[in-house]
């Protein structure tokens, strides 16, 4: 499960590079084929970097992370967005901390998402099938969830070229990773330097971060899919409407209720 702490403080940083927009774009070419909604959860919306955009256009937005220090920076950033951009639009957020196992809201909406590989750090087979499960129970009918996850392979490829290594003027880190080829889980250790950028002091913040994933097979994703109960499964692969090869880092799935 993700549990960021100190992480929250650094995480838009470090992930600065993401590809927020084609996570964006992925689920525009998902609507376009299953049909525009007007309320969207983002399960493990982190600090809102899908969420917040998401509203801006219109949307009615729930953003739901487990992590309170995720959930403060991402009110924050709500709260500073400019509010000319916010008025035009009639688009809200709603953030919630929440499991995604069990999240649930007091009415149905029409899609979810959940990208950024959140599903990866269900580390058990019975905790993907639970929030398949309450998923589905929180999607009207004909509601679609999108999300992505990391296969297999790709966990492989973590392994097999760490460590990484990152050297900035402001933030720095040492990303090492172990793998449990039987399980196909990965634990990532990184040490983490980070400078504070409220002060002018030099000195550098040392802390340390755990992150655990395991990757599933994509039959028996499908497969716990169906068992949830969504009618219309599809599989497609980095960003594109296109079907997932052996080369494909990302996979992602299109669920319809």
């Amino acid at each position: 499960m993700r549990a960021y702490r100190q992480f929250a403080t650094v995480y838009d940083r470090l992930m600065e590079d993401m590809p927020y927009p084609q996570w964006l774009g992925f689920a525009r070419q998902c609507w376009e084929r299953y049909g525009l909604p007007e309320s969207v959860v983002d399960l493990g919306c982190g600090t809102g970097s899908l969420s917040i955009p998401l509203a801006k256009s219109g949307f009615t937005v729930f953003g739901i992370d487990l992590s309170s220090d995720m959930l403060t920076v991402a009110r924050s950033k709500w709260d500073e967005s400019p509010q000319q951009a916010i008025r035009s639009n009639s688009g809200s957020i709603r953030w919630l901390q929440q499991d995604m196992r069990d999240w649930e809201l007091p009415e149905p909406v029409d899609t979810v998402i959940s990208f950024c590989d959140c599903i990866n750090y269900l580390t058990e087979q019975s905790d993907v099938e639970a929030m398949f499960q309450a998923t589905f129970r929180g999607l009207k009918q004909g509601g679609v969830f999108l999300f992505d996850v990391h296969p297999p392979s790709q966990l492989h490829r973590y392994a097999q070229e760490q460590p990484f290594i990152l050297d900035e003027r402001d933030i720095a880190y040492i990303w090492t990773c172990d793998l449990d080829a039987e399980r196909v889980e990965i634990e990532h250790h990184l040490t983490i330097f980070a400078k504070d950028a409220q002060t002018k002091d030099s000195a550098f913040t040392r802390f340390e971060e755990v992150h655990i994933q395991r990757a599933y097979d994509p039959a028996w994703i499908q497969g716990a899919l169906s068992r949830a109960g969504f009618t219309t499964v599809e599989s497609f692969a980095d960003f594109q409407l296109q079907p997932p090869d052996e080369s494909s880092e990302r996979l992602f799935f299109a669920a319809r209720k």
